[in-house]
């Protein structure tokens, strides 16, 4: 089985072509808790299966979260499967790619930058107040596409500052609080004295603060500009991984798309060899 290891801001994933390999979908959960666990396999956040679209996409991106619990989407995975499926012959510098949460567009800026048109949002909460060990968290919700990837805003001052067990597990009671149905993937975000934006995300099927999250810079992005937050159309998050900018640009069809610009990196190509793989 052979595959690609790349990561996006830090974001990493295991690439698998599924049109060559032709793995059953019901082997993707296995494989991807088995691949993704770090030390003992390849290791990453997430796995992509590339596979053929059911529809006019270029093709299909199954995205498998590092528990084995399938995703919607992935922001920072869509912009590193961009560059696979141009680098692949799969497709060219401006891509549609399949997802579970509906085709996203992906477009080549230069040989390591992609950007990647996000699904719109199907949900947005500027106020969500959430209790959470008797103190009161004012955030905000957004989903992404349908069915919706939930995305929970949280301003959290001097969180960089914090220390690390708190902080997890203020992410892990908020991603999983009772007033969320399906939970949410959490974006602890800071302002420092010079107006920069800081984030950290609480990725939801990683069960743990990754170094970058697309949808979760996308979704920040979009709120704190949405809600005058920021000004202009253009955020700049810096997270533990890089830097990712987000971009509104107005459509025709009467809401604003979001878009994810950043760096990808191919980190190797290989054969899976792992013995113990049933």
């Amino acid at each position: 089985m052979q595959f690609t290891k790349m990561h996006g801001a830090g974001n990493d994933f295991i690439i698998i072509n599924n049109i060559i390999e032709k793995i059953p979908k019901e082997k993707f959960p296995y494989l991807a808790s088995r691949l993704c666990t770090r030390r003992l396999s390849i290791g990453a956040d997430g796995i992509m299966f590339v596979d053929n679209p059911t529809g006019d996409a270029d093709f299909r991106m199954n995205f498998y979260n590092a528990d084995g619990s399938e995703g919607e989407m992935c922001g920072n995975g869509a912009r590193c499967i961009c560059r696979y499926g141009f680098e692949k012959g799969l497709a060219g510098e401006k891509q549609r790619i399949e997802t579970l949460s509906g085709v996203v567009e992906g477009l080549r800026l230069d040989k390591r930058n992609y950007r990647v048109k996000l699904n719109r949002p199907t949900i947005f909460k500027q106020n969500y107040s959430l209790e959470l060990d008797g103190k009161e968290y004012n955030c905000s919700y957004v989903e992404l596409g349908d069915p919706g990837l939930p995305h929970l805003m949280v301003e959290l001052p001097g969180f960089k500052e914090m220390e690390e067990e708190e902080l997890y597990k203020i992410g892990q009671g908020l991603r999983k609080h009772k007033m969320l149905a399906k939970g949410a993937n959490v974006n602890f975000f800071s302002f420092n004295q010079n107006g920069d934006l800081y984030a950290r995300t609480f990725e939801r099927g990683v069960e743990d603060f990754t170094l970058a999250c697309g949808t979760g810079a996308g979704s920040l992005g979009f709120t704190l500009l949405k809600k005058g937050i920021l000004k202009g159309d253009v955020a700049r998050v810096n997270m533990p991984g890089g830097v990712l900018t987000i971009n509104l640009e107005g459509n025709n069809e009467g809401y604003e798309d979001i878009i994810i610009s950043g760096p990808t990196n191919i980190v190797a190509e290989g054969i899976i060899l792992d013995e113990e793989l049933a």
